[in-house]
């Protein structure tokens, strides 16, 4: 008589399984190898780029848009190459299945590093295209794996034993992930609304993929016996999915973002293991592992007697359908999900700069959460890996616990020791009509310099008040915070992307920049102090400029005069600079932290001021009087506070009023030294503050700015507001009276930069805490030439205001200075765009200022 299919109609048949042996030595060493290999190119590949694109901000040179597309393939091939040959040579599944894992990490890391190609001053949108990328490539990983699905044979529900409950699987991954989580929680601080959602989602979407490509057809390849034998499923299996998890971590996150994942993801593949290994034990009040040959229930036969109860066959594909396939997945999701979302929602990408490492600041902080988390994914992977690789079997309820109590820890520690609330970037708005200041009289001397800025000062208010009521009234109406400016006839506003593309299309904007905000800290950076002494005499920079000779034989020391610095602030305490103070309740600003009382956290002021001001030997115009503002916050800024500074020196106002009501034109500083630039990465573009410097020209206020510390490269001097014709721009020699390699220099389109040089090498200068301390920069330079101008001034008031005649003398009396060059080819178009006029001549240009 005819039998009967095993099975019914329609459903394939398996084709007898051997059991799997071990792999060959040759395999297993290629496999280590091939490890190996991938981990050393990962690791150099990212911390060089990371480098690469550090040493190019501190060059002043412009971002290399290329650098991480071509770093990213070009480890995907290097990776590729040998993973592709595992996945297809050798016979072992497992090795196999190693090959294809750390392929399909590699390409996503292809994937998700091409992003990095979008400017970090874009933080949302790179979110956002990371979410999509994530959620596609594990849209085309499960595809494929359905798909090979399709051929693979099917094992009844009921030949399989009884597995531990997914649900304690996945509560333990939480755990972990919440565990990662918590140094970035208490150490690091969110940006703003839409950037932490997106932060969320593109961390989803990564645990997405993760859990597609570490999912239980993956893990059964390194499980032997039933049940399996946890030591090698650990080890093995743990080893292969940390490389996968490295691949991952190498393209989540903009240029230095990814590091700390570098360290505290890998070390999850252990964890993740022992969670496999615990959700395939048996539970032992369920039935037995298997029935008897023939038995209901009983796995079909084949010519050796019954397929096998372990999920691998020869041909090295996982039976389809298997009880407790994709048990692990949520976990995966999880724990990776969050793992990554420290990184990604709790730092700023573009304050993990070397820029900021010289004290403890977001660098600080990163490398102590990575630190943190390393140590965290450590006792994760030991943890899980004695207490659920050994043969304990996960309680649910205990799961449950332990993920609720990490949970509360992760609130608690972000509402008392972290930093609460959103710090999100700004929105910088600059409108189409800047106020008309044409024909304003020319008039010098105090009186007429005074009636200038008043006139100055009217026209742009009015200019800013007619043209930005529409634009205020809609923003008041949809609740948006906004600060309006009139010296650059813009606004501030809080939003994001949408609210960047609303404010573009309408009418009376000219076009929408990002205002950086940088995030708080767990703890103060800390005060830089000076451990140098006093000096005894005038300094040698004051004494090459001649200023100690127009001290003591033309008796001018600046009286008379008061210079404006806007920088990271000034500690009005020190013995070098209190007694010049101006004082009032106008003479000090700070727009970042709203400091009532001149102050310094970073000491680049102090220094700054005390080379223009200061007394004691080191300042040039230690008779002049001082007023200070802050527009650097831990040595960063952006267009809205650089412009705070700016509009305040025209029109200071009393601690807490309004610019526009309650501005005095007539307290005007009459010069204004600015060692600082606004770069692309703070949000300027190159004409943002044109229309402030041209205020300020018009109102006979002098503005000095330091060139820059980006050469000897030609072209250098490229950051507001050093590049604009009305600014006096400075660079810096040494003692030799040879331009630095650090000073920044031309040619400079429309303009012959920079104007002048000054001594700015190792000079010595005040710093908080009634020290000193040398420093070398153009940031070294301006404020002698500040001081310069102050002494000129003083001699002769009538020049008060007289800017062309100004500089002019300037020009006509300096030095000759000897031009530095990076190679013989490199001239920059002759040396007038290195020196400029030469070197400033204090002694000179106060004799001409008096005849």
């Amino acid at each position: 008589m005819e039998v009967g299919p095993p099975f019914p109609a329609g459903q394939p048949v398996p084709r007898p399984l051997a059991t799997p042996g071990p792999p060959s030595p040759w395999a297993v060493v290629a496999a280590a190898v091939t490890g190996c290999w991938t981990v050393g190119l990962v690791v150099v590949g990212q911390l060089g780029g990371w480098l690469a694109d550090q040493v190019l901000l501190a060059s002043g040179l412009d971002r290399v848009v290329w650098l991480w597309p071509a770093t990213v393939l070009f480890t995907v091939l290097l990776v590729g190459a040998p993973a592709l040959t595992l996945a297809l040579l050798p016979r072992s599944a497992a090795v196999r299945t190693t090959g294809r894992t750390w392929l399909a990490a590699a390409l996503a890391l292809g994937a998700l590093g091409l992003l990095r190609a979008l400017p970090p001053v874009h933080h949302e949108a790179y979110l956002a295209a990371l979410a999509a990328t994530a959620a596609l490539a594990a849209l085309v990983l499960r595809v494929l794996a359905r798909r090979a699905a399709v051929a693979t044979p099917r094992v009844p529900a009921s030949a399989a034993p009884r597995r531990a409950p997914a649900s304690a699987a996945t509560l333990l991954g939480v755990t972990g992930g919440l565990a990662l989580l918590l140094p970035w929680v208490w150490l690091g601080a969110l940006g703003g609304l839409l950037e932490t959602v997106l932060a969320g989602v593109a961390a989803a979407a990564l645990g997405v993929l993760a859990g597609a490509l570490l999912d239980d057809a993956f893990w059964s390849r390194f499980t032997v016996g039933e049940p399996p034998r946890p030591a090698r499923l650990v080890l093995v299996g743990g080893l292969v999915a940390g490389v996968t998890l490295l691949l991952l971590a190498a393209g989540v996150g903009q240029s230095g973002a990814q590091l700390p994942l570098l360290l505290t993801l890998p070390p999850a593949g252990f964890a993740l293991a022992a969670l496999h290994a615990a959700a395939r034990r048996p539970d032992p009040a369920g039935p037995p592992d298997a029935a008897p040959v023939g038995s209901p229930g009983a796995a079909p036969a084949g010519p050796s007697g019954p397929l096998p109860a372990g999920p691998a066959g020869a041909d090295g594909r996982e039976p389809a359908g298997r009880p407790g396939t994709g048990a692990l997945r949520p976990a995966v999701r999880w724990l990776v999900g969050l793992g990554v979302l420290g990184p990604l929602a709790f730092t700023d990408p573009e304050e993990i700069t070397l820029l900021l490492a010289s004290t403890r600041d977001v660098p600080f902080w990163v490398a102590a959460a990575a630190g943190a988390g390393l140590a965290v994914a450590a006792v994760l992977a030991v943890t899980y890996g004695v207490l659920l690789g050994r043969g304990r079997r996960p309680s649910r309820r205990m799961a449950g616990v332990t993920a609720a109590a990490l949970l509360l820890a992760v609130g608690v520690v972000a509402v008392g020791v972290g930093q609460p609330g959103l710090h999100g970037e700004r929105l910088f708005v600059v409108l189409r009509e800047q106020a008309d200041l044409a024909g304003v009289p020319g008039t010098t001397g105090r009186a007429g310099r005074d009636a200038r800025v008043a006139e100055v000062h009217r026209r742009l208010v009015a200019t800013a008040e007619r043209t930005q009521a529409d634009l205020r009234r809609d923003l008041r109406r949809l609740r948006l915070d906004h600060t309006p400016y009139y010296l650059v006839n813009a606004v501030e506003v809080d939003g994001g992307p949408a609210v960047r593309a609303w404010l573009s299309r309408r009418p009376e904007v000219a076009r929408v920049l990002v205002s950086q905000r940088v995030r708080p800290l767990p703890a103060p950076a800390g005060r830089s102090r000076g451990t140098a002494p006093a000096p005894a005499g005038p300094e040698w920079n004051v004494r090459m400029l001649g200023a100690d000779r127009v001290w003591s034989q033309l008796g001018v020391d600046g009286s008379g005069i008061v210079v404006g610095s806007s920088d990271s602030g000034v500690d009005g305490g020190h013995p070098a600079l209190a007694g010049g103070f101006r004082g009032g309740d106008d003479s000090w600003h700070d727009p970042w932290n709203g400091t009532r009382a001149p102050t310094d956290q970073g000491g680049h002021g102090t220094h700054t001021a005390g080379s223009a001001v200061g007394r004691g030997g080191i300042g040039v115009a230690p008779g002049a009087r001082w007023a200070g503002c802050v527009n650097l916050d831990r040595n960063l800024g952006n267009p809205a506070y650089y412009l705070d500074c700016l509009q305040f020196m025209l029109a200071p106002f009393p601690a807490g009023g309004d610019p526009f009501t309650d501005g005095r034109p007539a307290r005007a500083p009459d010069i204004l030294t600015n060692s600082w630039g606004c770069p692309a990465l703070e949000g300027c573009d190159p004409g943002v503050l044109g229309p402030a410097t041209a205020a300020l020209d018009a109102a006979g206020v002098m503005v000095v700015a330091a060139a820059g510390n980006t050469g000897p490269y030609c072209r250098s001097i490229d950051d507001p507001p050093a590049p604009y014709a009305d600014v006096l721009t400075v660079g810096a020699v040494d003692r030799q009276r040879k331009v630095t390699l650090f000073s920044s220099r031309g040619p400079v389109p429309g303009a012959a930069k920079p104007d002048l040089v000054a001594p700015g090498d190792e000079v010595l200068s005040a710093m908080p805490g009634g020290g000193y301390a040398v420093l070398s920069g153009t940031s070294m330079a301006t404020p002698q030439v500040a001081g310069v101008v102050a002494l000129m001034w003083s001699a002769n008031p009538a020049l008060v205001g007289d800017l062309p005649r100004t500089r002019q003398i300037l020009r006509d009396t300096a030095t000759p200075a000897v031009a530095t060059y990076a190679t013989r080819t490199q001239t920059c178009g002759g040396d007038r765009n290195i020196t400029g006029a030469g070197l400033v001549d204090a002694y000179a240009a106060v004799q001409a200022a008096r005849g």
